[in-house]
């Protein structure tokens, strides 16, 4: 079965160009021309990744972004014409799993694509056979097999990133790792120091779970080295 990603720019040349790319790598494609468009096909329609650009009349994509995330979990793809680290930043803290910079290379494009999807196909793969692989903290509990977070009866929505970094340290106890580290493990690519990418998607971990801990610290930063989640 294909996968379905909708693209959602108000470009209709950029919205052309990437149904081409997606089409060449044998994925099935629904456009939008804005955030408003898309929100009522995803509730209508079974889609795998969202590609959403940023600057959108009618409703922005950050804003697309936060409705999306109210209600589904799957991949968020942001486009953006600025390279300012706040709107990366802010792309980010809206619930997106990447971003890429107008103009792009659309080898680049493809392959981030596929990684989302390979690691939300990896994620939300359940089946009878699978053998529950559970790590409980205190409240919390993080399921593998099903993607799961929760604390107490409260279900925590998380990124696939999200997730990747929270499993990481949980199944790490005791151990720090750097922003590197984290980087270059969930993301697999090289890392530049003066990203910020690890320490928004820490923050907000951080925010997701820590209210519902009754004040407890779940992650740990180690000053000067990384982050923890203690033993």
């Amino acid at each position: 079965m294909k996968n379905t990603i909708l693209v959602v720019d108000d470009e209709e040349e950029i919205r052309n160009l990437l149904e081409i790319y997606l089409l060449n790598e044998g994925y099935k494609v629904i456009k939008a021309s804005d955030g408003e468009e898309a929100i009522e096909l995803i509730e209508n329609k079974d889609i795998q990744l969202v590609v959403l650009d940023v600057m959108m009349p009618k409703m922005d994509g950050m804003e697309a972004c936060k409705k999306i995330r109210e209600k589904l979990n799957i991949p968020i793809f942001m486009l953006s014409a600025k390279s300012e680290d706040m709107d990366k930043i802010q792309g980010i803290m809206t619930g997106a799993d990447d971003y890429i910079i107008k103009p792009f290379n659309p080898l680049e494009f493809t392959v981030r694509i596929k990684a989302l999807l390979r690691r939300a196909y990896y994620f939300n793969k359940v089946s009878e056979n699978d053998i529950e692989d559970i790590i409980t903290i205190e409240s919390l509990k993080i399921n593998k097999s099903n993607h799961r977070v929760t604390v107490d009866d409260n279900e925590i929505q998380l990124t696939a990133r999200e997730f990747d970094i929270l499993y990481l340290l949980a199944n790490n106890r005791g151990q720090v790792f750097s922003t590197e580290d984290i980087f270059l493990k969930v993301w697999k690519e090289q890392y530049y120091q003066s990203d910020n990418t690890v320490m928004v998607h820490i923050s907000r971990i951080r925010d997701k779970i820590e209210k519902y801990m009754d004040g407890n610290k779940l992650i740990k930063t180690v000053w000067g080295v990384g982050y923890k989640i203690e033993k």
